[in-house]
């Protein structure tokens, strides 16, 4: 039986996590879907650049390759490509247990909710993917707020959708964005990252 993260030390009334990188191992299937992506546009993704910029949207990532090798293509038409594979392999993303396993544990006795950047389809479709989806009537994305992670606004949305004062809430989180935004909820906040170590994607 997988272990789960241990939380005793928190004193919380519910739980809000992250999706991708935290409940589900979603980067080696977008590192598939990027890379694609700026392939059929003439350019070479390497895996080791893709996995220092973990954590950061889509768009940001093809931004920041095209700054990095001075790359020309249309990002919007990349970005859509990436979408498209990263569906197609779906099947591929796992759980991070240690995660999903406090989902598990706490599932009917704390309020949860998911709070991702990602958009709805894509989310729900990795829920679906991992076998958790059922665990959580809450589940909100980035078409939910004006404005994403660092913002707190996901949090603070989900944490009104389960009728708990943010403060009472502890959220898990794989990027500094995400740590950024649960904290300026003022909800308490478990890297994973730290908890997991470095290689816990791979």
């Amino acid at each position: 039986m997988i272990k789960a993260i241990d939380v005793t030390s928190y004193k919380f009334s519910a739980i809000i996590f992250d999706c991708d990188n935290t409940l589900a191992k979603t980067a080696p299937v977008h590192y598939i879907a990027f890379s694609t992506a700026v392939k059929n546009c003439g350019y070479s993704m390497e895996e080791a650049w893709y996995y220092e910029r973990v954590g950061i949207s889509g768009i940001d990532l093809l931004k920041d390759f095209q700054k990095t090798y001075n790359a020309a293509f249309d990002i919007d038409k990349a970005s859509l490509e990436s979408g498209i594979l990263f569906k197609k392999n779906i099947k591929l993303v796992r759980a991070v247990e240690p995660v999903a396993q406090v989902a598990h544990d706490y599932y009917k006795k704390l309020p949860m909710a998911v709070a991702s950047g990602g958009n709805r389809p894509t989310v729900e479709a990795t829920l679906e993917a991992i076998n958790i989806a059922p665990l959580f009537k809450t589940v909100v994305t980035v078409e939910d707020v004006t404005k994403g992670k660092p913002a707190p606004d996901l949090f603070l949305l989900a944490a009104q959708k389960l009728s708990i004062a943010p403060q009472d809430c502890l959220v898990f989180e794989d990027s500094d964005e995400g740590i950024e935004a649960a904290q300026a909820a003022s909800m308490q906040v478990i890297d994973v990252r730290k908890v997991l170590g470095p290689d816990y994607l791979k």
